[in-house]
């Protein structure tokens, strides 16, 4: 994942680097996978709405964007003062100095759990190749570092049981190019971009060997983990040439002639057959095994009728930064409540420091999105689209049976309000409108073609948004 951000930090070398706005979009189509239990877990998913994804490893050291330095495009600025060979030894070692000593996976999954967040994504391996779990393919991991002698070492393990704990789903993040790979990133060869170094048709045994690398680490992931609900796929120029799209020629990085096909039919077949039903999410390559999209650091224009979910930072960055500045809580509820308008999940993305801890002012921040989804959270999860879904800064989502509707309207700070009024989804004549926040009924009036709801200002109290049940009358 990327961000745009210009990053200052000090290390023995005196890096400065920027990084340009490059982000994933979404495929343009979508395909509804087959198999039942696959769609049983998606619809279980789909009930979920609010996530978090965790982004941690080595970058974390430095407070850096993750893994992206050692790539060598034109987006990514370094440093001219060390060459980019020197750069890249001296990111490789960060492995020697990552220790999280204060590694504390229940304090993540407490403060998700109070922002009434209820599944996972948690990074196990980002595109450079360190590993968050202990796997037998490489040594490149947490479990073979500075933190090897800890009772938690292996770290992907504490992380999904802690959050496994809480009732959330578990889903693993995996990077399907591993830059630290010899079978991806082959030291004969300068590392252009972030695609495979070599060309694969004059090199198939090297490529097969990258194949059977990377199905093992799933295959590890899927046997040795507890139940995985989603694999969560980034990566999305690792992919077969027939796929390619007009998106990935837009990133800028060459297009290899043999494509990227690490064989993701069998590696499914292998998963699911350890994990049943497991969702597949393999970011915007459309077809069978993009269970759901992932629109990155936006929200689509319009309401979409299939499975998406809009993955968007906390901050500014994926991983921890230093000194970064948050989003306000209002932010974050404005956004999940349009997003599940629209059909769509929130899952925000929030950076653990090397030392293995969320700072206090992101759990703050988780606490205080918490205090409004504890009340409201009614009109949120286990919702589903409703036709007419937003008049101006109101929303509507309706209970999955369709019987109860709900109407949220986002306040803002510059103009708060006493009064909220829409077009559409008339309430039919008897029917009772309760404040979720108090659980207690209002008056409401139509007048002419709007729904109009009066509320004392003193009874907002700085209120980021306003939720209401619908309740239609009983049929006599």
């Amino acid at each position: 994942m990327k961000k745009a951000f210009t990053l200052f930090f000090v290390t023995t070398m005196c890096l400065q680097m920027t990084f340009a706005q490059h982000e994933h979009f979404q495929s343009t189509e979508y395909q509804y996978p087959t198999d039942p239990l696959v769609r049983e877990k998606l619809d279980q998913w789909q009930d979920r709405k609010f996530g978090m994804i965790i982004h941690w490893g080595i970058y974390a050291v430095p407070g850096m964007i993750e893994s992206w330095g050692i790539c060598s495009e034109d987006w990514i600025r370094r440093d001219s003062t060390t060459t980019y060979e020197a750069f890249k030894r001296w990111y490789w070692d960060l492995a020697n100095e990552f220790n999280p000593v204060r590694f504390d996976p229940d304090q993540w999954a407490k403060a998700a759990g109070d922002a009434g967040m209820n599944y996972l994504v948690f990074t196990t391996k980002h595109h450079d190749g360190f590993c968050l779990f202990d796997s037998r393919e490489t040594d490149y991991s947490i479990a073979q570092g500075p933190f090897k002698d800890h009772p938690k070492a292996d770290v992907a393990k504490y992380v999904f049981e802690a959050f496994r704990n809480r009732g959330f789903m578990i889903g693993a993040y995996f990077s399907k190019p591993d830059w630290h790979s010899q079978y991806y990133w082959w030291d004969k060869y300068a590392t252009p971009d972030r695609n495979v170094n070599y060309d694969i048709n004059k090199n198939p045994w090297r490529w097969e060997r990258f194949k059977e690398y990377t199905h093992n680490q799933i295959g590890e992931l899927m046997q040795r983990y507890g139940q995985i609900d989603i694999l969560w796929l980034d990566g999305g120029w690792v992919r077969p040439l027939e796929t390619v799209t007009d998106e990935v020629r837009s990133w800028g990085a060459r297009i290899p002639k043999s494509g990227q096909d690490i064989d993701m039919a069998r590696m499914v077949e292998m998963a699911r057959k350890h994990q049943p039903g497991l969702l597949v999410v393999d970011r915007t390559v459309h077809g069978p095994y993009e269970n759901y999209q992932t629109p990155e650091q936006r929200i689509p224009d319009r309401q979409l009728d299939y499975p998406w979910e809009s993955c968007m930072t906390l901050g500014h960055a994926w991983g921890y930064a230093k000194n970064e500045r948050l989003k306000t809580s209002a932010q974050v509820i404005h956004s999940l409540i349009e997003i599940v308008a629209k059909g769509g999940s929130l899952l925000l993305g929030v950076g653990p420091t090397p030392e293995g801890l969320l700072t206090d002012e992101a759990v703050q921040r988780l606490h205080e999105i918490g205090q409004w989804t504890s009340k409201n959270g009614k009109a949120i999860y286990g919702t589903r689209i409703t036709k007419t879904y937003h008049d101006g800064n109101t929303w509507f989502t309706q209970s999955k049976d369709g019987k109860t509707l709900y109407a949220l309207h986002c306040i803002s700070p510059e103009s708060p309000v006493t009064k909220i009024e829409w077009t559409g989804n008339e309430p039919a004549k008897g029917s009772k409108i309760i404040w979720l926040h108090t659980g207690k009924p209002v008056p409401w009036k139509k007048a002419g073609d709007k729904t109009v709801i009066e509320i004392p200002k003193k009874l907002l109290s700085g209120l980021p948004a306003l939720a209401f049940e619908i309740q239609r009358p009983a049929v006599q």
